[in-house]
């Protein structure tokens, strides 16, 4: 009797134990905001608790390979979607596939960020948090201009018309705004129009460049055309994305790329500015959006893997969708909760959520030395083209330059 006393007070013990367990969890400190509170609430459940590390974001891929390598990996990491491939590659992450198809909603998952978590076959994270790109308009200078405020374009031609009418209206007003001398915010925003008018720069494997091809000689013109028709402020030549929304919010700005978060962020800090959301156009029409955000997933080396995926889990639920997502302005991870209670409070949210069903995001393992850095390929190929020798040079010199790093060890 003693010893059944002793076994199952041992039992109990354990049991204890496990639910009072303390998972690590890290995140980019540009996830901060909403990461905090929802960290808050899966605590307050009582039970397996989450000790939160926010990191710079620049120093955020050095710090989680060393970790990793070091045998001191976090138990769950929250990472740019586009880093995944290469950490997969890495073997720094996880095996999810089996537990993320046996999600009940799995085929509602962001499909970008679920094609970009599958490396060899296996998956590797699961979506966290969703961005989409989208093209602002300020709505009071549609109506100065003599244009529908309620009709967005929807081509090339269409926007650059609407540029030329706005920037009519004089003084500081510009038609069209993008930061000039900033890769990411450039993949971001301009990489949408090239695959809404049917093109990429990128193989479907991600290993083969296709930059020197119309649709990216098409995007790049157009906005040669507006810089050189005097369309888009001086100042977007040299803005390294410190003006990436900025330059919107003083009210002199027609139309610019940017993301579903600069719709929280005008309606919070600028309500003076009346402004819409519409899909980013293709040279004849569609849309496209880069479908951005952070999957999570479980680092190789996690001590507490079962506790890991049932915090993951969690995150996915439809309550912590709605109420700790979408509640906050951020967009829901799951195309079936697209649509919800917060969103029908203000349409504008529904274009960018909608919009991650459809949206693409570059995959290869090479996307940082590709797309992020500022003195890579893609950078420079925007700059020669838009304000340096021409669109058909830099094209050219770009096919080569991706080429040489997609075929480098």
């Amino acid at each position: 009797m003693k010893k059944l006393l002793f076994a199952g007070l041992l039992l109990l013990g354990f049991s204890s134990a496990l639910a009072q367990a303390t998972i690590t969890f890290w995140v980019r400190d540009s996830d901060q905001g909403f990461v905090e509170p929802l960290v808050k609430a899966y605590n307050a459940k009582g039970g397996t608790q989450v000790k939160l590390t926010v990191i710079p974001a620049g120093q955020f891929v050095t710090k989680f390979a060393t970790a990793v390598a070091g045998g001191s990996a976090p138990d769950v990491v929250a990472i740019d979607l586009i880093y995944v491939p290469s950490f997969a590659a890495a073997d720094q992450m996880t095996d999810l596939t089996d537990l993320a198809k046996a999600l009940p909603y799995a085929k509602t998952l962001s499909p970008s960020h679920v094609r970009l978590a599958i490396y060899e076959g296996k998956q590797y994270a699961v979506p966290f948090s969703a961005e989409g790109s989208v093209l602002i308009y300020n709505k009071d200078l549609f109506k100065k201009a003599g244009l529908d405020p309620n009709k967005p374009p929807k081509n090339f031609a269409e926007l650059e018309d609407y540029a030329k009418k706005i920037t009519a209206l004089g003084g500081d007003i510009k038609g069209y705004y993008f930061s000039g001398a900033c890769a990411g915010c450039n993949a971001f925003t301009f990489l949408p129009l090239i695959w809404a008018s049917g093109g990429d720069v990128l193989s479907a494997d991600g290993k083969s460049a296709t930059v020197n091809t119309p649709a990216v000689k098409d995007a790049l013109a157009l906005y040669r055309r507006m810089w050189q028709a005097g369309l888009i402020p001086a100042g977007a030549k040299a803005d390294t994305g410190t003006n990436f929304l900025t330059a919107f919010t003083t009210g002199r700005i027609g139309m610019a790329g940017s993301g579903a978060f600069s719709i929280g962020t005008l309606k919070r800090d600028y309500p003076k500015v009346d402004f819409g959301i519409a899909p980013l156009p293709g040279k004849n029409g569609g849309s496209s959006s880069f479908a951005g955000g952070d999957s999570i997933g479980i680092p190789k080396g996690s001590k507490n893997v079962q506790a890991a995926w049932e915090f993951i889990k969690w995150c996915l639920e439809e309550d912590v969708q709605v109420q700790q997502f979408a509640k906050n302005g951020s967009i829901p991870v799951r195309s079936d909760l697209a649509e919800n209670e917060y969103s029908k409070l203000d349409p504008r949210f529904v274009v960018p959520a909608k919009a991650m069903a459809t949206g693409k995001t570059p995959y290869s393992v090479k996307y940082n030395e590709l797309f992020n850095d500022a003195n890579g390929p893609w950078l420079a190929m925007i700059q020669e083209a838009v304000f340096g020798r021409g669109v058909d040079e830099a094209v050219a010199k770009a096919q080569e330059s991706f080429t040489k790093i997609l075929n480098s060890k």
